[in-house]
This record gives C-alpha cells, structure tokens and sequence, in this order.
C-alpha cells in the first residue's frame, strides 16, 4: 500500500518539475529578449565614450542571446522528458493502442481467409470439371477400341478399290449349282487373268 501511495505522488512531483522547468525557461527567453530590444536603443552620450558602449551592448547582446539559444535547448529536452514520461508511464493509452492493432491485424486475417476460401472453392470447380473432361474423353477412346470385327472389317481404308474388297467374299463362297471344277477354274482365271488367246 505504501508503494502505490509513493508511486501517484512521485508522477505528481515529476509533473510539477516539468510545469517549472517550462515556466522558467519561457520566462528567460522572454526576459532576454526585452533586454536586447532596450540594449538596440541609442541614448545619449554619458561620461563612457560611444566605442566602449558599443562594445559592452555587444556582448551583453552575444549573452542573452546564448541565454535564450539555453532556454530553448532547455524546452526541447523538456518535450523529449514528456514524451518518454507518457510512454512509459500512459499505460491506458498504450493498451487502447495496442487492442486497435489487434482488431486491424484480426480484420486483415478475416479478410485473408475468406479470400483463401473463395480461391479454394474455385480451384476445386475446375479440377471437378477437368477430371469429368478427362475422364469422358478416355471412356470414348476406349469404346473406339472396342469395336466389333465386322464393324472394323468395313472401315478400312477408303482409298483401297471397292472392287478389290468385294472380291474376296465372292472368291469364298462359289455359287450353289457350279462343280469342284468349275470353281477351280473361275478361281484360276481370277487368279491369273485372261490367259493368252490363240490365233489361226
């Protein structure tokens, strides 16, 4: 209990130092620059010749001015304290900040997934629709090859002469009422053409 007491009066008394160390050091600035407005002015002569008040405005002037360059250094390491003193003692602000980088890093990850979900569901269309594509064209390729005989016998080639393939059945079946001679001899002048004919 003691502690958390210390700790709010320490914070407490830091801020007032920092509310003092402000004040002083706008009140430095403000007080030598009146001072250099008044050194600019001329005044009458005075027992102190015109060169050796010269010289003394001179360097009065050159050290308010580095009075004033010293108040102003002053008040920037009194913004850097500040700074330093709210992030590490803001705790609130801290935690706001952090919680708001969270729901963004959560929305971008909701965001990320869905999109990954759509692409998925996508790709697995196509994928269905390529392997049916595949599929039917290798179940016609395979029908083709399965033809029967017969069907396969009068697919030949269409430059081949008709005549040439319907010889070969005629050839195998002779007719009913013709002898074992004289279908020898129809299928010897079928074989070997017209024989040569005899003149007189």
């Amino acid at each position: 209990m003691a502690q958390q007491r210390a700790l709010p009066q320490s914070k407490e008394t830091l801020l007032q130092s920092y509310n003092k160390r402000l004040k002083d050091d706008i009140k430095s600035i403000m007080d030598n620059f009146t001072e250099i407005i008044k050194t600019a002015k001329i005044e009458d002569e005075t027992q102190v010749s015109r060169a050796t008040q010269g010289e003394q405005d001179n360097y009065e002037m050159h050290v308010r001015a580095a009075n004033i360059v010293r108040a102003g250094e002053s008040l920037m390491k009194l913004v850097s304290d500040l700074k330093q003193f709210l992030i590490l003692n803001d705790f609130p602000s801290v935690n706001e900040a952090i919680d708001q980088r969270n729901q963004q890093l959560r929305a971008l990850q909701e965001e990320c997934d869905r999109k990954l979900i759509t692409l998925r569901d996508e790709v697995s269309i196509d994928l269905y629709e390529l392997e049916e594509e595949f599929y039917s064209s290798s179940s016609s390729l395979c029908e083709a090859n399965d033809q029967p005989l017969c069907e396969a016998y009068w697919r030949l080639d269409p430059d081949t002469d008709s005549a040439d393939g319907l010889s070969a059945p005629l050839l195998a079946s002779p007719e009913p009422g013709a002898g074992p001679l004289q279908s020898a001899a129809s299928a010897h002048s079928h074989a070997g053409g017209p024989g040569p004919t005899e003149h007189t």
